[in-house]
């Protein structure tokens, strides 16, 4: 599953804590999103506008909140913040690096910072602009007034990279303790353990030596890949295959069900177009058949002798 900005991705050795998601790399919250537990990690984190974040922020680089945004508990960073406009943060503020400031940013416990503090007031700003616009077509200067607009647009919105490693939530998504809500496609790496019920409006995908406390329930494909472990039922409105050595603790219901021989259900399965068994060795020959199509199998196959 390619990467696209409307897939939740969760990165690999991701834990769901009682209170806390503890993962590695940056962290990527969209827009109008509620976050019902604190977020720890040891890069980035990027919030963005109407975001609902229940629990606190950690992280040992810059955390950059959004305007309208609102943090339940404590923010601790290494690096920068920057608040946007009209910004709640429930707990106490500690940096070590500079403090951003918008307009009417509210910290209901303080803050302690190590670097500048700068405090931005954008209204004054936007009126200058508009005057100055308006001068300028008074002048009759329609070429300059292109060229502003032309510049404006282009530092607006600019990309920022991020690590390699990341947590990405899309817009209007919901992370709970006990339901989330995806609009799209969830991806889930390896050795990952996930807490809560997941509503996906789209396929699933979840690498190998993953655990998930709670049920799946998919509009699309569900593809649990080897030693997965699922305590909880899983639902698809498309087809389900589940790997060897993985375990569900739940039922299976699906249109159709792929399911290998070493796999483990505990429960019932029901299939509108029947159940599959599958065996390691088909997979790897049909795997193969794929790769040869591709014309990827001979490329290895020569690698592996020059080996």
């Amino acid at each position: 599953m390619t990467f696209d900005r409307k897939t939740l991705v969760i990165p690999d050795n991701t834990k769901f804590e009682e209170h806390t998601i503890v993962i590695k790399g940056d962290v990527v919250i969209g827009d109008r999103c509620l976050i019902q537990f604190g977020i720890k990690t040891d890069g980035r984190i990027f919030v963005g506008e109407h975001v609902i974040i229940d629990g606190g922020l950690d992280a040992t680089d810059d955390i950059r909140v959004d305007t309208f945004s609102s943090v339940g508990g404590d923010i601790k960073s290494g690096g920068n913040v920057y608040f946007g406009e009209k910004c709640k943060v429930k707990g106490k503020l500690s940096l070590r690096g500079d403090l951003d400031v918008g307009d009417s940013v509210e910290i209901d416990e303080g803050f302690e910072a190590k670097g500048w503090i700068n405090i931005r007031s954008p209204i004054p700003v936007v009126i200058y602009v508009f005057i100055y616009l308006l001068q300028l077509l008074k002048m009759g200067h329609s070429a300059e007034i292109d060229r502003l607009l032309e510049e404006i647009e282009e530092n607006d919105g600019g990309t920022i990279p991020i690590s390699e490693t990341f947590l990405y939530i899309p817009n209007n998504s919901i992370i709970g303790v006990q339901k989330s809500k995806v609009d799209y496609n969830l991806r889930i790496g390896k050795k990952s353990r996930i807490l809560g019920n997941f509503d996906v409006k789209g396929d699933v995908f979840i690498e190998e030596d993953t655990m998930i406390h709670g049920t799946l329930k998919s509009t699309g494909d569900i593809f649990c890949c080897k030693k997965t472990n699922i305590q909880g039922n899983i639902n698809s409105n498309g087809n389900v295959t589940i790997e060897e050595k993985a375990c569900i603790a739940g039922e299976i219901s699906a249109e159709k069900i792929f399911l290998s021989k070493d796999a483990s259900v505990s429960s019932m399965l029901f299939a509108k177009e029947g159940i599959s068994f599958t065996t390691p060795s088909a997979v790897e020959i049909e795997d193969k058949v794929k790769r040869f199509e591709k014309n990827v199998d001979v490329v290895d196959e020569v690698e592996n002798m020059l080996e």
